[in-house]
């Protein structure tokens, strides 16, 4: 039996994680489960599948947790430190699923206990990639992309000479705003940002989705997952979602991954890798689908592309920057202190004013640089977004 815990269960990709676990109850033994602020789903998942341990991040949130879960036997705690402390616990298979940089400590300590870690905390690698190989393999642990591109690209390779790599194509839908004429993307609001064409996801990456810097955020995760170079990760406007990733070799053949745009499936590879196993998910027509479509990405349209090409050659602390900044202006936007466009107008000016001051230059960051990189990019981004990108 794999004893398993889920850092982010009351979110899209920790739902579906437990559904493909309760669809197999005597292969998992849950060891413990994180949420948010969706006490009363991270209570009802608890009863279902009784871990040790069941955590809200929030402190506030503790006493009706601990209310909703009397009688049952589990173990409640709050706040950061518990999760990480919930992500320590002897587990073999721990779903990383927290959304944004709050995910990086807790997928720290599930690596230092050796365990394998199910990546779906894209922003992990971003901000500090190589920290987190180092660690895993001092601590022999394993990690498992779940990015659907990243899943594909890991499917992709099995049984490859990762020498022979030539290029590795990762695909996008476009986003809500594909075909929007790009005059119109300055009125966009966050309901309809928030709306994807073809995939179910929560409404930050939905959103992250539309403005290309969840794409951005992939093709910096994908640099340091496989150890390529900058200009070996190509992105393609792929609108049927339907390939996720290829893998182009240096005999000119391409290996393409297909299938539905349906998180389960890379869910439910790391979940049962190395075996495959029968999972809930739609099989393709190909006859029924008729055509597939691609197109180059306009980086006038989506500039968080060129960032990451940015944040790639400059190194140091820049991954953890850009994200940073991207997560303030993206609430920023959120509270409509600053339209969609605008989003990438921070980033930029957090980048170029860090760089300037010589506060992305480290040659092997440490967690605490991380942390404290993370930290001013937030700031900054704030106080851009209060003074000068205000909208009117």
């Amino acid at each position: 039996m794999k004893r398993v815990s889920i850092l982010g269960a009351t979110g899209s990709i920790g739902c579906q994680t437990i559904e493909l676990i309760e669809a197999a109850p005597e292969r998992f033994e849950v060891v413990a489960l994180t949420g948010g602020r969706n006490v009363a789903l991270l209570a009802e998942q608890a009863k279902r599948l009784r871990p040790g341990l069941a955590v809200t991040c929030h402190d506030d949130c503790r006493a009706e947790l601990t209310e909703r879960l009397l009688g049952t036997g589990i173990e409640v705690a709050s706040g950061d430190a518990a999760v990480a402390e919930a992500a320590r616990m002897q587990a073999d298979w721990v779903m990383s699923a927290i959304v944004g940089a709050a995910g990086l400590v807790p997928g720290l300590a599930a690596i230092r206990q050796g365990a394998t870690l199910a990546l779906a905390n894209k922003e992990t690698m971003v901000a500090a990639g190589p920290l987190v190989l180092e660690a895993a393999r001092a601590h022999g642990a394993t990690l498992l992309p779940v990015d659907s591109e990243h899943s594909a690209v890991f499917q992709a390779l099995v049984g490859e000479d990762r020498a022979a790599v030539e290029r590795v194509i990762l695909t996008a839908s476009g986003g809500a705003f594909r075909d929007w004429p790009l005059e119109r993307l300055a009125t966009a609001t966050p309901e309809q940002a928030a709306t994807h064409p073809n995939w179910s996801m929560g409404q930050r990456i939905t959103i992250d989705s539309a403005s290309m810097f969840n794409k951005a955020l992939e093709v910096i995760e994908a640099r340091e997952l496989f150890g390529l170079a900058p200009d070996q990760v190509e992105v393609v406007i792929h609108p049927e979602s339907l390939i996720h990733a290829l893998v182009g070799f240096n005999d000119g053949a391409l290996m393409a991954h297909m299938g539905a745009p349906d998180m389960r499936h890379a869910i439910g590879y790391a979940l049962n890798w190395p075996e495959r196993r029968d999972l809930p998910v739609a099989r393709l027509d190909l006859a029924a689908t008729g055509s597939m479509t691609f197109r180059a990405p306009d980086e006038a349209r989506y500039p968080a592309l060129r960032q990451a090409r940015r944040v790639m050659e400059e190194g140091g602390l820049a991954g953890a920057a850009f994200n940073a900044a991207k997560e303030a202006a993206l609430d920023a936007f959120l509270d409509r202190r600053i339209g969609f466009l605008q989003m990438a107008q921070v980033v930029e000016q957090v980048l170029d004013t860090m760089s300037r001051a010589g506060a992305l230059r480290v040659d092997i960051p440490g967690l605490d640089a991380v942390l404290g990189a993370d930290a001013e990019a937030r700031e900054r981004a704030a106080r851009i977004s209060r003074t000068d990108l205000q909208t009117t």
